[in-house]
């Protein structure tokens, strides 16, 4: 598989990123959390873990690259070690050195989808042999989003994130993801979120139907994301760069999750370099260039 390769006795795990081709709020659940809906896509946007044996007595932790963020127990990557190491008789000495290419707190799932490559990857390394749901059972106990990234490349995300549905059509496409140097709170988005019962209801069921009809193209034009409004009433220059990438790209400009990340989907016909490289030039935003993952 692609997303594993083998150097010795080393094992190298890839991380995909992730973008909400729609993102819809029922409403608030009795636990606190939002109860969402979402069609989730992985892109081939990877952070990296290199996991071997160590020295070191117990779980050890190193974090670099552009991204990095602190390898500290509070790590999802550690979490999800140490309750995958707590399943094992024998207490493993393992080194995870994760390289963070995905931008930390950008609507990506970075962090969820190192916490679920850890998961795979470790018992792949470790040959456990958990199931598929025993490791979605583990996934669900650490974060909302963990479980989308141990399955298909294409899902219907619910509950908190963790209800997830494979959608099987195949949908390939390309994307320009945008990075504004603004940081958004996930935490805040949701606490400023006014709920409309209304717009949710008329969003879901166009939604559901498109779905049902795999017309995952049609969807993906509409942009739905229900967290969007209360991320640019907290960060009006985020929707300012919104509607200015709107006037220079072929295609329709989404937020992914709570933000920052802007995304815009073309097709293969699209000269994606140049629209590119126009973005950068009017907006000046860091930006990449990614597809749909494969796997």
């Amino acid at each position: 598989m692609e997303q594993f390769t083998v150097i010795g006795d080393k094992l190298v795990v890839k991380a995909p990123a992730k973008i909400n081709l729609s993102l819809l709020i029922a409403g608030k659940r009795d636990d606190g959390f939002h109860e969402i809906e979402s069609v989730m896509a992985k892109v081939d946007l990877y952070d990296e873990l290199l996991l071997e044996r160590s020295d070191t007595e117990g779980i050890l932790l190193v974090c670099k690259g552009k991204y990095r963020v602190p390898a500290t127990k509070d790590n999802l990557v550690y979490k999800a070690a140490e309750l995958i190491c707590n399943l094992t008789d024998i207490k493993p000495n393992i080194k995870i050195t994760i390289t963070k290419n995905i931008p930390v707190a950008a609507g990506l799932g970075g962090g969820s989808s190192d916490a679920a490559s850890t998961m795979l990857g470790l018992n792949k390394f470790l040959n456990l042999g958990l199931t598929d749901q025993k490791l979605h059972e583990l996934a669900a106990k650490l974060g909302s989003d963990i479980n989308f990234f141990l399955g298909s490349p294409l899902a219907f995300c619910s509950g908190r994130g963790e209800k997830i549905k494979k959608i099987d059509k195949i949908f390939p496409f390309r994307a320009i993801l945008i990075f504004p140097d603004i940081t958004v709170y996930t935490k805040k988005v949701y606490e400023n979120y006014k709920h409309n019962e209304e717009l949710y209801r008329r969003l879901n069921r166009r939604i559901m139907q498109m779905i049902n009809e795999n017309n995952i193209d049609l969807l993906t034009r509409m942009c739905a994301n229900m967290l969007a409004e209360s991320c640019y009433q907290l960060h009006p220059e985020l929707l300012s760069l919104k509607s200015r990438v709107e006037t220079l790209a072929a295609g329709t400009v989404g937020l992914s999750g709570s933000g920052s990340t802007l995304y815009c989907l073309l097709s293969d016909q699209d000269d994606v370099e140049r629209y590119q490289a126009i973005v950068k030039n009017d907006v000046g935003c860091d930006s990449t260039i990614v597809n749909s993952n494969r796997w």
